[in-house]
């Protein structure tokens, strides 16, 4: 387990200052109840069965009772006073790369900002687990401007993860984490939390416990893709950092080359729909986009699909 009991550094804070205000504007002008409506949507708190009426939503049919009593009856959901959010961060080597000005871990710490600033502006509860290859670190939901500033502070202050490390799994996938964390998730947060999953999601299989983490809770997954990643740039030869292999590589842009990336892209594809098969339920931006109008596209979306977390 991980540690870090430090303040956390004046710059994170001063930068969330700055992204607390893009927020604000967003929610006060853009988003308006929009991230409520997408972000709650109904509660998740069962209250009791009653009979069905016209105009309610078909979806809260409970088919075991209308089949027993012969007419239709639906389930009847209370409000939650609060929602909480648990922001899980997979901070692994491959987040290191860029082919631009800014790193894909970095674009997606700024994705993670804006995501426990619009808790702390809707008054939720919020907090984070931070997954590398060295272990985990959980810092509990909070409830308030302050806490939640601090704990999001905390998480963008934390240096990446060592590449000398991951240059000692030469026989492991290429996003080899730590065990996946996911009695500490159900630990940390209450049944029906939001579950907002940061990460690059390379090839690999549904780690275990996500399925039970999917029953538990309102899951999302949220990613940074680099151009590099949707297709290699053309021209001849070219050098890269692979954060992976720890190592310049050159690429000479062979048929076999493209032919490779264009498999893993397909495989990476394959993995993130299945962890997340509700095209509402993913979020993926580009380190060229902009992440707070790639969000508010998303809430928007959420919204009028009626899509219920």
């Amino acid at each position: 387990m991980l540690d870090s009991t430090a303040n956390p550094p004046a710059a994170p804070l001063a930068l969330l200052r700055q992204l607390e205000w893009r927020v604000r504007h967003a929610v006060a002008n853009v988003l308006s109840g929009e991230y409520r409506s997408a972000f709650r949507g109904r509660g998740m708190e069962f209250d009791q069965v009653v009979r069905y009426e016209f105009g309610d939503d078909v979806r809260d049919i409970d088919w075991n009772v209308t089949a027993r009593l012969g007419e239709p009856y639906r389930k009847k959901f209370v409000e939650e006073r609060e929602v909480t959010v648990l922001v899980m961060l997979e901070d692994t080597p491959s987040l290191q790369f860029g082919s631009g000005a800014q790193s894909k871990r970095e674009a997606l710490l700024e994705l993670a900002g804006f995501v426990m600033l619009l808790g702390a502006v809707n008054r939720d509860r919020v907090g984070f687990v931070r997954v590398t290859p060295e272990g985990h670190l959980l810092r509990e939901p909070v409830r308030g401007r302050g806490p939640i500033l601090h704990a999001a502070a905390t998480l963008l202050s934390l240096p990446p993860p060592s590449l000398t490390a991951a240059e000692t799994k030469d026989s492991a996938p290429p996003t080899q984490t730590s065990e996946f964390p996911w009695k500490l998730i159900a630990r940390a947060a209450p049944r029906h939390s939001v579950l907002i999953w940061l990460g690059d999601f390379a090839p690999r299989p549904p780690p275990d416990g996500w399925a039970v983490l999917q029953r538990r809770y309102q899951t999302m997954g949220f990613r940074v893709d680099d151009p590099w990643d949707r297709a290699l740039p053309a021209g001849g030869t070219f050098a890269a950092y692979d954060p992976v292999a720890g190592r310049l590589v050159t690429l000479e842009n062979s048929a076999a080359e493209r032919a490779a990336h264009a498999a893993w892209h397909r495989r990476r594809e394959e993995t993130w729909t299945t962890l997340f098969p509700d095209i509402h339920g993913r979020l993926a931006v580009g380190t060229d986009g902009n992440r707070l109008d790639a969000l508010v596209r998303f809430f928007h979306a959420r919204m009028r699909a009626g899509t219920r977390v």
